[in-house]
């Protein structure tokens, strides 16, 4: 069976940052799909993200991203990754690191600033609804944005 492409990045010095993890045809479709690894974390180097806070950014972060006034249209899917060190963003077209960097920085701003109740997060709405934490939530994105995407460069941006 052969490897998929997350499983062939070495993990072992991969940091956080914006990478472009796959572009693929579609073969229902034939649109251009590209997924992007969203690392918060250093993969086996660093704590995981809890499970609350996880839910808490996906339930921000798909929120956000379906509403954006440019790329809602384009997005399919906005979720964290099993391992629970980022999140993937799946859109529409062919898009490199550089030009989704922009809507990352506007997305994880909107996580750290957001205030009031987590979208979806009611009994009738989502099916672990209790299962949140919006001050831990705000800590990662504030953390994620100054320490990984303020001055990020191409080792970041790119898998080495």
């Amino acid at each position: 069976m052969e490897k998929i492409a997350s499983f062939t990045v070495n993990h072992l010095v991969l940091q956080p940052g914006v990478y472009v993890s796959r572009v693929d045809r579609d073969p229902a479709t034939g649109m251009v799909v590209t997924t992007f690894d969203l690392r918060l974390t250093a993969p086996n180097r660093e704590p995981v993200m809890n499970t609350a806070e996880c839910h808490t950014i996906e339930h921000l972060g798909a929120t956000f991203l379906r509403n954006h006034p440019t790329w809602a249209e384009r997005v399919v899917y906005f979720g964290p990754m099993g391992c629970r060190t980022g999140f993937y963003l799946v859109v529409f077209g062919e898009v490199t690191s550089e030009d989704i960097l922009p809507l990352v920085r506007e997305l994880f701003e909107f996580v750290r600033d957001f205030k009031g109740d987590i979208p979806g997060a009611a009994p009738e709405e989502c099916g672990n609804y209790l299962d949140q934490n919006l001050p831990m939530a705000h800590w990662l994105a504030e953390r994620y944005l100054t320490r990984d995407l303020s001055d990020i460069d191409e080792t970041r941006l790119h898998y080495q």
